[in-house]
């Protein structure tokens, strides 16, 4: 049975799945797709999310109270790919969740699974919410010093660390990381300098979209004495100063302004620079290590970027995929995240339920590793329970209308419509707060970098 308001799109559906052999009744509203339940089986229920009048949810109750219909398979399609409807649907007792315009690959995927139910009931996935789901070990993390790890939990970030490694034993060698924001690329430039035994040489980020143009230069160079007015008389080193014998890790490379990428390139190419104002040449025995949440390519093809700054970067390259394309190992990395956060927090989060499972890995996380570290800590810091539920991701998430995301672009997500930014700095300042102004140890319990909490205090304009 299919049951869609929307006539051209269920006709246009219901054709199809005849064409594929399945008798279909098509039905315009839940009140008809009731009266005809009452009277006739069907095998599987396909049904919108919103109609006029009762909701597919609504459908989705009602058929639970039906008799002999308890064991019905059900799936919902919508066009809006937020949480709340997720969670609606699976505490109504959906097998699946599709989002318009409907993949048809797992659209047969989501049938067949329907038909393997029927002929063998066996086989039925575990629905109790308090059921936890099997799944492997959690991963033993990779170190970087004392104080930062990465949890390698799907067979594509192994991969990339394969990689991350072979770049830490070049350190002649730069490096471009490329993804979208909140993939965790400091994270992974931070590997590539430490490495996974540590590293006492310096590592000094920039975010070069934070320093405005007219000071990028001697920001990243220097200056002498008198270069221009309001310097300091006794001039100033740069950051490639700071990072000598280390790394320099230029976070949104893209943003540099190209009269300066010339000069990023003779840095790379020649290994020296001058200072704003100086004669003196300098050698840098510095790697650079850039990162993008732009495709640079194509930025060099709008003549934004220098093709051969570029071509120089990506000597080392990492790519590192959105979350939405690495979800092999997501629930594995949810699991490690709780045990985390629970043991710097004193709670006691080990499993997750099923239901909450299948939200997790149905959700598209526009906002990557970043959005899920932030919820997971959320709900670890506010929810008192040893499993993560259904229940508790409806807490934290308001609907977000799903578009198809672009490969470099970030989406968001609000909290109690608050945004999700909001959440995590008073996350910070709590932290803060328990640490009594400890930075280092703060960075520690939060499980961040020292660099990326100095950073977003800055933007928090925090004073001690």
């Amino acid at each position: 049975m299919l049951v869609d308001d929307e006539e051209r799109s269920r006709i246009h559906l219901a054709d199809f799945l005849r064409k594929l052999g399945h008798q279909v009744l098509d039905k315009h509203s839940t009140s008809e797709a009731l009266e005809t339940l009452a009277r006739q089986n069907v095998d599987l229920l396909l049904t919108d999310l919103r109609m006029p009048g009762n909701s597919g949810v609504d459908l989705m109750h009602q058929v639970r109270h039906m008799p002999n219909r308890q064991a019905l398979p059900m799936v919902l399609f919508t066009a809006y790919g937020d949480m709340e409807s997720s969670i609606e649907a699976m505490r109504a007792g959906a097998m699946d969740y599709l989002l318009k315009p409907l993949n048809i690959e797992e659209l047969i995927k989501v049938i067949d699974k329907a038909a393997e139910l029927k002929t063998n009931p066996a086989n039925k996935q575990p629905d109790a919410l308090n059921e936890p789901l099997p799944m492997e070990a959690t991963p033993a993390p990779l170190t970087m010093g004392p104080d930062e790890e990465i949890a390698v939990c799907s067979k594509s970030m192994r991969e990339i660390m394969n990689v991350a490694i072979k770049l830490h034993q070049n350190p002649s060698i730069p490096v471009l990381i490329e993804g979208e924001t909140g993939t965790g690329k400091e994270l992974i430039a931070r590997f590539v300098h430490f490495g996974n035994e540590g590293s006492s040489s310096p590592f000094i980020a920039i975010n070069c979209a934070a320093i405005s143009a007219s000071l990028f230069e001697s920001e990243l160079f220097g200056y002498e004495s008198g270069s221009f007015s309001g310097g300091l008389t006794k001039g100033k080193e740069g950051k490639l100063d700071l990072a000598q014998g280390g790394s320099l890790f230029l976070d949104e490379i893209s943003e540099i302004p190209l009269d300066l990428q010339a000069k990023l390139l003779r840095l790379i190419q020649e290994r020296e620079f001058y200072r704003v104002g100086g004669l003196q040449l300098i050698k840098s025995n510095t790697r650079i290590i850039g990162a993008s949440n732009r495709n640079l390519k194509e930025a060099v093809l709008r003549g934004e970027f220098r093709q051969d700054l570029y071509y120089r970067l990506k000597v080392g390259h990492i790519y590192l995929p959105p979350l939405r394309l690495r979800k092999d190992g997501l629930l594995n990395l949810v699991k490690y995240l709780m045990q985390t956060y629970s043991k710097n927090h004193n709670k006691h989060f080990k499993e997750i339920s099923p239901q909450a499972a299948r939200i997790l890995m149905q959700y598209d996380w526009p906002g990557n590793i970043r959005e899920l570290r932030n919820i997971i800590e959320w709900i670890v810091l506010t929810e008192d329970d040893n499993m993560l539920r259904a229940e508790h991701l409806s807490a934290i998430c308001s609907p977000i209308k799903s578009n198809p995301a672009s490969p470099m672009d970030e989406g968001a997500i609000a909290i109690d419509g608050i945004p999700l930014d909001q959440i995590s700095n008073s996350v910070i300042l709590r932290a803060l707060k328990i640490n009594n102004g400890n930075k280092a140890a703060t960075a520690r319990n939060l499980g961040i970098s020292r660099s990326a909490l100095y950073y977003r205090l800055r933007n928090m304009d925090y004073n001690d």
